[in-house]
């Protein structure tokens, strides 16, 4: 009998090693990033208490390319952090490369006063 391996995808991979190194706390949660086809996903958690602190999406913001959208939900989010004293986050990509929509999210949050 041959006993087949199957090996993780690339982006399955690079997630564990990423989340590996990456933890949020009360004073610097991770905000961590998912993105589909269509829309994209943010949230702010700590991973000492494990709550999720703040949760947006972009499926509500109807103007724009996927890029603008993402730039603006990255804003949202920072406006929204800093009404619970949030200031500086831990970026977690998970396993997704850094350009593109995830690359605008997180500079969308810096132009709003996140330090990542």
């Amino acid at each position: 009998m041959i006993k087949l391996r199957l090996s993780k995808s690339k982006i399955e991979k690079r997630q564990k090693l990423i989340r590996s190194k990456v933890s949020g706390t009360v004073l610097r949660p991770r905000l961590a990033v998912n993105r589909s086809n269509k829309f994209i996903y943010a949230q702010l958690i700590d991973d000492v208490n494990h709550k999720t602190l703040a949760s947006l999406d972009d499926r509500k913001i109807k103007t724009g390319t996927k890029i603008e959208r993402a730039s603006e939900l990255g804003k949202k989010l920072a406006k929204e952090a800093t009404k619970q004293k949030i200031k500086s986050v831990v970026f977690d990509r998970r396993g997704y490369k850094y350009h593109g929509r995830v690359k605008s999210l997180a500079d969308g949050a810096r132009e709003a006063g996140f330090t990542i």
